[in-house]
């Protein structure tokens, strides 16, 4: 159980701190890209970001249900389901939101569309963040 934690712990922490520098860096450069080179940008990006976001987002889903599994009482299984709650609007996010416009965004770039990924992306940096919050306060002492 306390790999899970750490594992958990630790993907919650690396995601926060990538989807904050996706939020404030990385997609609003998407406009600095150009329209004649965007797609095969939008391409290679959406590849790459894969191999790295995918095996994480999974370590902390699957992690997340790990512990949930372990029987928690308490504070702690109350961080844990408004964690869990807060990762499925995420997913959610991702899924809904996210995936489309990059798929609309390599079929073609618009500012448009560039935007609306920015400003919807703000539901995932929020969410991430208050994982972060909750599984430290999970880690103090007084918590469980």
């Amino acid at each position: 159980m306390e790999i899970a934690l750490l594992i958990h712990v630790a993907t919650t922490l690396f995601m926060t701190g990538l989807i904050w520098f996706v939020q404030v860096v990385h997609y609003p450069l998407f406009a600095r890209v150009g329209c004649d080179g965007f797609a095969t940008y939008a391409e290679r990006h959406a590849a790459r970001t894969t191999w790295i976001v995918g095996p994480v987002m999974s370590a902390e889903l699957v992690t997340g249900v790990v512990l949930l599994a372990g029987g928690p009482e308490g504070k702690t299984l109350a961080i844990l389901i408004a964690g869990m709650v807060l990762l499925g609007l995420i997913w959610l996010s991702t899924a809904l939101l996210q995936v489309p416009l990059h798929e609309r965004l390599r079929r073609g770039y618009t500012d448009a569309d560039q935007r609306k990924l920015v400003q919807g992306n703000w539901i995932r940096t929020a969410a991430w963040s208050a994982r972060a919050i909750l599984i430290l306060w999970l880690l103090l002492p007084s918590s469980s």
